[in-house]
């Protein structure tokens, strides 16, 4: 038996956008996601599949038959986020608030009673009664819950993603726009004083890596606003990284643990003559924005505004990201490994793939936590750890390898504190919409009806005994 501490948890993570719609009166049109599957440009060209959110799981209108199977299988812990486009679909610029902004330095913002007695008056009081509603039905359960305050959207009042695709000007442009960082502390100040009651910890964002680097990068992995510019994606970064620092100061008030919730792959080199270059990857995607929230350190200057802002680190992890080196000093991802192989093959390495062809690779998540361990020695949950398996063919060796995987971690002296699958039913997945099935418990999109898939009832058994019990253990090495 490969057992787990007492006080480790397991539960599993989803998002607003990904979940909610789905049932009458759920949908929310007013989020830069919304319209981006919806544009017919986007449709025509690829950029989105012909597959709308409002037709998705379903959680808003059934959140309690997800609670109940969650208690069902043993979980413990939920993490889920507000999705702002909900709370605030009109602007909330009009309420003044205390900041200072220094050269496109945001050092300072404080939101005062009054400022959040205004932003009471604008909010969608139907969405936070009923947000009121989902997270107190969880707490009653006994779900330990992390809020999560930003999954990716933006409300359509200060993002057109149509507009910044098309080059066109516009004060609607999303992170590029530093207001969007003072409007996020509006935003994460009023959610935060509403819920903090029901609330064990707090995340200021899931992925911001994510967000720069698919939305004005790899302009091709379908996200909004597909702006191919390296300056925009630098911009956007440090927006982010700014945001997620103001954020911490108005949620630390709380005096609960407050992280950060980060896309991380193994990023390993191909050859030996490419390490150099995987180390710069690292920096880039994932070193950079953590030095400057742990460390200060940010373009070759240290801000203290900046440093020491984060309690925990969520990993999400799901594969690794081989490089190869280029001239002058560039590197590029190989095709083959990772996220970039044929879906339901097998990758270069030989190891199998998943439908949306993401190289099944767990040591690379011993690995990961590894390196957070030793560079910033803080606390992590990992966050995200699935597998798009519709026929739950490979999902039974991805979950209890990757668990393995874990342990490997926590016996090397590496503080993880829990493991959050992702999914518990499937979901909408963003540009890819409903094809691609993540959830432990399988939805019957037509009439919302859950069912257990076999590696629900395997997760129950791992999280009941908080171990990889004797009978399951040859799922550690079976890869077929």
């Amino acid at each position: 038996m490969i057992s787990f501490p007492k006080e480790f948890v397991f539960g599993w993570s989803q998002s607003g956008f990904e979940s909610e719609m789905g049932t009458p009166g759920s949908e929310d049109s007013n989020s830069d996601w919304y319209i981006w599957t919806h544009d017919l440009e986007n449709i025509v060209s690829g950029l989105t599949v012909e597959d709308y959110p409002e037709n998705g799981p379903g959680y808003w209108g059934n959140y309690e038959s997800y609670h109940k199977n969650a208690v069902d299988m043993n979980l413990e812990v939920m993490r889920t986020n507000t999705e702002w486009s909900r709370i605030f679909p009109k602007p909330t610029t009009e309420v003044k608030v205390d900041v200072e902004v220094k050269n496109g330095c945001v050092t300072y913002v404080d939101v005062s009673e009054s400022a959040l007695k205004k932003l009471d008056q604008l909010a969608n009081k139907r969405a936070v009664e009923h947000y009121r509603r989902i997270f107190n039905d969880a707490k009653e359960r006994d779900l330990k819950f992390i809020l999560n305050m930003y999954h990716w959207t933006l409300p359509t009042w200060i993002h057109d993603p149509l507009a910044v695709r098309r080059g066109m000007k516009t004060e609607k442009s999303g992170w590029l726009n530093i207001r969007t960082v003072i409007e996020f502390i509006k935003y994460v100040a009023y959610v935060s004083w509403k819920f903090d009651d029901l609330v064990d910890m707090y995340s200021t964002m899931n992925e911001p890596n994510v967000i720069w680097r698919n939305g004005y990068i790899f302009v091709n992995s379908r996200f909004p606003p597909a702006y191919l510019s390296f300056d925009c994606a630098n911009i956007v970064r440090y927006n982010l990284i700014q945001a997620h620092a103001r954020a911490y100061d108005i949620l630390k008030s709380y005096k609960k643990p407050v992280g950060v919730i980060y896309a991380a792959p193994y990023i390993m080199p191909l050859t030996e003559s490419d390490k150099e270059a995987a180390s710069r990857a690292k920096i880039d995607y994932i070193w950079f924005f953590f030095d400057a929230i742990v460390d200060g350190k940010i373009d070759e200057e240290v801000r203290d505004d900046l440093r020491g802002r984060v309690d925990w680190i969520g990993v999400n992890y799901y594969t690794r990201e081989v490089i190869k080196r280029l001239k002058n000093n560039r590197y590029t991802i190989v095709k083959g490994y990772g996220h970039y192989c044929e879906s339901s093959s097998k990758s270069l390495d030989g190891r199998p793939t998943s439908d949306w062809g993401w190289e099944c690779y767990p040591e690379g998540l011993y690995n990961v936590l590894l390196e957070f361990w030793d560079r910033y020695h803080l606390p992590m949950y990992v966050t995200e750890n699935g597998i798009a398996d519709k026929e739950d063919r490979l999902r039974p060796h991805y979950l209890v390898s990757h668990l393995y995987q874990v342990h490997r971690a926590l016996q090397s002296g590496v503080s993880v504190k829990g493991y959050l699958h992702w999914t518990l039913v499937d979901t909408y997945e963003f540009s890819i919409g409903r094809s691609m099935r993540f959830g432990l418990i399988y939805v019957d999109y037509a009439t919302k009806k859950l069912y257990w898939r076999l590696s629900a009832f395997l997760y129950k058994e791992i999280a009941e005994n908080k171990a990889i019990t004797d009978r399951i253990e040859y799922l550690v090495q079976e890869s077929s």
